[in-house]
């Protein structure tokens, strides 16, 4: 009695390499397996700033990728994320200070509705009032600014600071602020 013929599936399988967007050079970020080009598309890739920048200072931030497109071996993503890992804002908690989380949905110049988590630390306690205050200005300046740029101009500045730095320059004259960060963005969704 002759066995049935088997085929090796893993030999149909083709490599696909994976590029950053264009504000990172479409880098290449990851290399993916799949026997279908349908399974290669909107799959999430999750690397870290430090890989695409080559600075280590910068392994901390997590990106997260979509591929969107794909063009023979090679597929093409946008940035759907951002976010700092909980061990680097645990080395900014100190005894005697507050911290004031700030979640605002925001759209931008482009009509993409991104969410923006921003944490700002104080120098020092305060009071309820005053936290409400630095809240409610952070909430405002991250509408106004974000209202004014397209996501890749929005994400550029949230990843390399320069949006936390605007965010800090308007609170710190409501009470002593140690510093701001943007914890997390998030794209909900982007135009068709």
């Amino acid at each position: 009695m002759a066995k049935p013929k088997t085929t090796d599936t893993w030999k149909l399988k083709s490599w696909y390499t994976v590029h950053a967007p264009e504000m990172f050079d479409n880098r290449e970020i990851a290399q993916i397996v799949s026997g279908d080009e349908s399974n290669v598309l909107n799959r999430r890739i999750q690397v870290s700033l430090s890989e695409l920048t080559n600075d280590i200072t910068q392994a901390y931030t997590s990106l997260e990728f979509r591929v969107k497109e794909i063009k023979g071996k090679s597929a093409y993503t946008q940035l759907i994320g951002h976010e700092l890992s909980s061990s680097y804002l645990q080395t900014l908690i100190r005894r005697r200070r507050d911290i004031i989380n700030v979640i605002v949905d925001v759209k931008t110049k482009d009509n993409n509705a991104v969410r923006v988590k921003a944490v700002v630390f104080t120098a020092r306690k305060v009071s309820d009032k005053i936290k409400t205050l630095i809240r409610n200005e952070a909430k405002e300046e991250i509408l106004a600014k974000a209202a004014e740029m397209d996501l890749t101009k929005l994400a550029q500045e949230i990843i390399f600071k320069k949006f936390p730095t605007r965010i800090f320059g308007r609170v710190k004259k409501l009470a002593p602020i140690k510093r701001v960060e943007i914890r997390k963005m998030e794209v909900k969704n982007t135009p068709a």
